[in-house]
């Protein structure tokens, strides 16, 4: 396992063209080691090392345009099909690079699921959503299926609200129903990470709170990664934060530690306010 950078002293001037790490995490679900991504040549992300805790939620903040999402993406290795991208480095996923020659791509998005920022039901029944990818793996016996989308609606805290309506059309759902069922249609096919990207930003704040709650009782399950442009949404949901800041890892640590004892200057003046 990749060790983290070291520990600056108490009143340090920690250089600000390298990240700061508050720990050393012991148990990492993914490991991204020295990565960088660039569009056509230009530098989105830039020499990114970080241990992602398993089973534990971490945030990644920063500016638009920070390349948060870029890294959210590159994990589930949706920039496939983008011929301008170019990479360095890896990113391993249980002691294993996703890049790998071997890798099946499509077993990757299985294990690591992933949530966009509009809910994107597909035009069927809320059970159809969620068995969507029970039956893209194959045949199941239909007692088995109707246990699983019973577990993953209950695991994204939606039963009770449609197990009356089943078989109605995912489009007569809320928007942070809608949402919710898009987080059970994922956890159905058992992934052991989920991505999160801005999952609340197009929610009223009751949906948004309940998507929140759901993130914090999940963990149990699985490993989150959330991208948030939300200050106290970080706050509130994750175990550690990582702030980003034009395609490089500037902090990292324990959430506590980062929001109320940053070690850099850069960090401290956008959890702030300080800076766009």
């Amino acid at each position: 396992m990749q060790a983290s950078l070291p520990k600056s002293a108490p009143g340090s001037s920690a250089s600000d063209s390298a990240a700061v790490m508050h720990f050393a995490t012991t148990e990492s679900c993914l490991d991204i080691n020295d990565f960088s991504l660039a569009y056509a040549g230009v530098p989105a992300l830039q020499h990114l090392s970080l241990q992602v805790p398993r089973h534990r939620v971490t945030a990644f903040i920063g500016p638009s345009g920070c390349g948060k999402s870029t890294l959210l993406r590159a994990i589930n290795r949706l920039h496939d099909l983008n011929e301008s991208v170019t990479l360095s480095g890896n990113i391993q996923l249980e002691g294993r690079d996703i890049h790998a020659p071997q890798l099946n791509v499509a077993e990757l998005r299985r294990r690591v699921g992933m949530v966009f920022q509009n809910p994107n039901p597909f035009p069927m029944s809320i059970y159809e959503n969620v068995a969507f990818g029970l039956r893209l793996q194959g045949r199941m016996p239909k007692r088995k299926r109707d246990d699983t989308v019973e577990w993953a609606l209950q695991s994204a805290a939606l039963w009770e609200e449609v197990k009356d309506r089943l078989y109605r059309s995912a489009w007569t759902l809320s928007g942070g129903q809608q949402q919710r069922l898009v987080i059970a249609r994922t956890l159905a096919v058992r992934p052991d990470v989920l991505l999160l990207d801005e999952p609340a930003s197009a929610l009223d704040p009751i949906s948004t709170l309940k998507i929140e709650e759901l993130i914090r009782n999940l963990k149990s399950q699985l490993t989150l990664v959330l991208v948030t442009h939300n200050m106290q949404q970080a706050a509130r949901v994750s175990d550690y934060t990582a702030f980003l800041q034009g395609g490089e890892l500037v902090e990292y640590g324990p959430t506590d530690s980062v929001f109320t004892n940053p070690r850099l200057q850069r960090t401290e003046n956008y959890i702030t306010g300080r800076m766009a």
